[in-house]
């Protein structure tokens, strides 16, 4: 498949890493070349230096025989002016575009973006998929990161192990003879720096991350069994009155159960405007990391904080300070991956990577075939994909311990018709099962071959 990215920033580069190791035939667009440059000695891609948007650059991108373009520079109207030229000069059949400002978003409903109007496929918004991400993970406070498969049947948790955890030190076949009626599978651990798909005698340790495949049913007992204790979120103080922040209080007000929210904005002109946007939540214009605002804000008494400024040092800081103050969760947005070794010392219970959200969503777009969802896991380490089988597929009829993963892959569950089977060795894997898998990122392409979805992207 030939791509065209444009936009070499943090998005555009992963999603290059992404394509260009799948053997895609890559090019970036980006206006510094540096950028450009950048780009084409770490990856295997081609690159072109001016603006997106122009059709001589575009031209020499090779977007006269692309399939697909993916616009993310950081400019919306450069990245819809784009997908226009893309769609009339050079008839792209597919074009996906991340779009932020809101008064664009609500433009969707409106049919803006129809083939006749200006042809966008799929637009993205990072906004409102970082403020999903964010009530998500505000909803299910014992998990440091949270994310729905199979038709939300299924639910990735990822759990930080405590030294009090009740099944420390015990091996993973141990555990599945424990919980034989348990719906659960852990798909991967990181230890220090390493991720890893673990063997069944591999022991879970204290300070161990793991990501756990659970039925949503089952989510509650995994939580517990894991030493997670459940518990509501009903007083939340959102730090922050951007686009994020806004999205987040107006899901928040939205939601069946009463959760009472405040907003600290610094801008006083943004402050105003976000409490004209919101019915039931209160406003405070003043500094987060200001004790005495803290203090009107109750943050003693506050079950969580959501810092989402964007800075991601003022978020760090906020939310040691939130802690401090008595504050039971904090939850933070960081947008630098090497940042977040820093939460465990800093007591932060969670973060958001809003990068690894928004390359999530647009590699569940590209890969839009049998894929039905993917998710990227740490700083693209791995992923997790959702697909359905295929007749052709190598793996179509086998039972799981006939088929050869490599060491990096692991089933977590399958969902035959309507029903949610927990992959044992003896599982079969039918056509037509939607099957969740865990993939270390070398070993991404092996798995599509085995699920024969790597041509079937439109």
């Amino acid at each position: 498949m030939k791509v065209i990215i444009c936009g070499a920033g943090q998005v555009g580069w992963q999603i290059a890493r992404h394509l260009s190791s799948e053997q895609n035939d890559v090019t970036v667009v980006d206006r510094d070349p540096l950028l450009v440059r950048r780009a084409i000695d770490a990856l295997d891609v081609q690159g072109v230096a001016g603006h997106a948007s122009y059709p001589d650059v575009l031209e020499r991108a090779g977007a006269a025989d692309a399939d697909m373009v993916i616009a993310a520079t950081h400019s919306d109207e450069v990245n819809m002016v784009t997908c226009q030229v893309a769609h009339s000069i050079f008839e792209v059949p597919r074009k996906i575009a991340r779009l932020r400002a809101q008064s664009y978003l609500d433009a969707i409903n409106a049919g803006l973006y129809r083939r006749e109007h200006l042809p966008i496929d799929v637009v993205i918004s990072p906004e409102r998929e970082v403020a999903e991400a964010a009530v998500r993970r505000l909803l299910a406070p014992a998990t440091f990161d949270i994310e729905p498969f199979l038709d939300g049947r299924a639910q990735l948790l990822g759990i930080a192990i405590d030294d009090d955890c009740p099944v420390v030190n015990t091996p993973l076949r141990q555990l599945t003879e424990l919980f034989s009626t348990l719906r659960a599978t852990v798909l991967a651990v990181r230890r220090g720096r390493r991720l890893f798909a673990p063997e069944p005698e591999d022991q879970i340790y204290a300070g161990d991350q793991v990501y756990v495949l659970s039925h949503t049913d089952d989510a509650g007992r995994t939580l517990e069994i894991f030493g997670k204790a459940t518990a509501r979120r009903e007083r939340v103080v959102i730090l922050g009155g951007g686009n994020v922040g806004l999205e987040v209080a107006r899901r928040l007000e939205a939601l069946p159960q009463r959760i009472r929210a405040k907003v600290i904005e610094r801008d006083r002109a943004r402050a105003e405007a976000v409490a004209d946007a919101l019915e039931r939540t209160i406003v405070l214009n003043g500094d987060g990391l200001d004790v005495a605002l803290l203090a009107e804000a109750n943050i003693s008494r506050a079950d969580a904080i959501l810092a989402l400024t964007d800075d991601d040092k003022t978020n760090l800081l906020a939310s040691v300070r939130a802690k401090t103050e008595g504050c039971a969760m904090a939850i933070a947005l960081v947008n630098d991956p090497t940042m977040t070794s820093l939460m465990d010392p800093l007591g932060i219970d969670a973060y958001i990577n809003p990068r690894a959200t928004t390359v999530s969503s647009i590699l569940r777009h590209i890969r839009h075939g049998r894929v039905r969802a993917i998710y990227s896991v740490g700083d693209a380490e791995g992923e997790v994909i959702e697909a359905v089988v295929m007749s052709n597929s190598p793996i179509a009829g086998k039972h799981i311990r006939d088929i050869e993963f490599p060491e990096g892959v692991l089933v977590g569950g399958i969902l035959k018709g309507e029903t949610f089977v927990r992959p044992e060795g003896a599982t079969r894997i039918d056509a037509g099962d939607r099957i969740v898998i865990f993939s270390l990122a070398d070993d991404v392409p092996e798995v599509e071959r085995l699920l024969q979805v790597s041509v079937e992207y439109f």
